[in-house]
């Protein structure tokens, strides 16, 4: 059922359902989340059951602003601030001190909580309105199954759940790949998941450089290592190897290396390509899709490729490896995980 965000009743009716301890999907800049009162367990629990995901594995909680943080944070350690200081709203989530008495579902039973002020205008007024019900905060990984590719759209969620499901509709997503997640609970800032931002923006406002993830690191959403995944198999190529390929497709090496794909040589869909080069046209069953040049570009839309690959059938991927830097980051990460499943 979807729920017209530019509506102020409707959201006002949205927010009654999280009071109520009900289940509903949002719009963030990043992606739809799964969202759930993050002060109820029983409610929460239906977010791990709905996406079929671990209950071990911790959930973001969406809150309005910093005072609201304070609901879930037993403190907020300096550095913490200062993320949320530079980039909320906005596509960060920094990881802190739970307050033990609350959010012990949403944090997958760890003494620690994810905390995010999502940018997104719908969002927010949804939490401001969750929050005059008594709702402080919103606990929501994206409206997916889990381990799937995650929705930019209102119609995505309902791909993945059906019309029973209430969804308040805010449009597309602007940013299109999950928040990066930064681990403030060790005394030295820990990159847990890159986004679109960039490390050196991150530690621009963090004041201190960022450490990589060890085995102390805290669980986190969307770090296993296979994730993000279509129904189809994803490879990442090289621009040249794609090419190459192309040429041979259906009888070259690549197309023998996927044996379930011998008896769809010719069928309407058998590969995609998903590349910043692409010829004009390609060989029978061949989806062609060009890459943006930009990879805050690319991450926007990268989801809704994958979907629009799987809608079409398409049983193998071949994406163009992204170029190296560290603008690319988040994208890279979304890949390699989606390849890796």
């Amino acid at each position: 059922m979807l729920i017209d965000g530019r509506d102020a009743a409707a959201v006002e009716q949205a927010a009654s359902l999280l009071a109520a301890g009900e289940l509903l999907a949002f719009p963030t800049e990043t992606v739809y989340g799964l969202g759930a009162r993050a002060d109820d367990d029983a409610a929460v629990a239906r977010i791990f059951a709905a996406k079929g995901r671990p209950a071990n594995h911790p959930l973001i909680v969406h809150v309005a602003d910093a005072d609201d943080a304070l609901r879930f944070a037993a403190h907020l350690p300096p550095v913490a601030s200062r993320l949320m200081a530079a980039f909320w709203p906005g596509p960060l989530t920094v990881i802190v001190p739970r307050r033990p008495e609350t959010a012990f579902a949403a944090a997958g039973g760890q003494a620690s909580v994810g905390l995010r002020s999502p940018a997104h205008p719908v969002a927010q007024a949804l939490l401001a309105a969750a929050r005059r019900l008594g709702v402080a905060g919103i606990a929501g990984p994206s409206a997916n199954r889990f381990g799937r590719v995650s929705p930019t759209r209102a119609a995505h969620v309902e791909q993945e759940f059906g019309t029973a499901l209430a969804v308040l509709d805010g449009g597309r997503c602007a940013v299109g790949i999950e928040s990066s997640i930064v681990d403030c609970t060790r005394g030295r800032p820990v990159l847990l998941r890159p986004g679109v931002l960039t490390r050196a923006q991150i530690e621009a406002a963090a004041n201190e450089p960022l450490h990589d993830a060890d085995a102390a690191a805290p669980r986190a959403p969307g770090t296993l290592a296979a994730h993000y995944a279509p129904k189809a198999r994803v490879r990442l190529m090289a621009a040249g190897s794609i090419g190459a390929a192309l040429e041979a497709w259906p009888v070259g090496s690549a197309f023998q290396a996927s044996q379930a794909l011998q008896s769809d040589a010719h069928a309407a869909a058998a590969l995609a390509v998903y590349s910043s080069a692409v010829p004009a046209h390609a060989g029978p069953g061949v989806r062609l899709r060009r890459m943006p040049d930009r990879p805050d570009a690319v991450a926007r839309e990268l989801f809704a490729v994958l979907r629009e690959f799987d809608d079409d059938g398409v049983q193998l991927i071949w994406i163009e490896a992204p170029p190296p830097g560290p603008e690319w980051d988040g994208v890279r990460d979304r890949l390699q995980r989606a390849a890796a499943s």
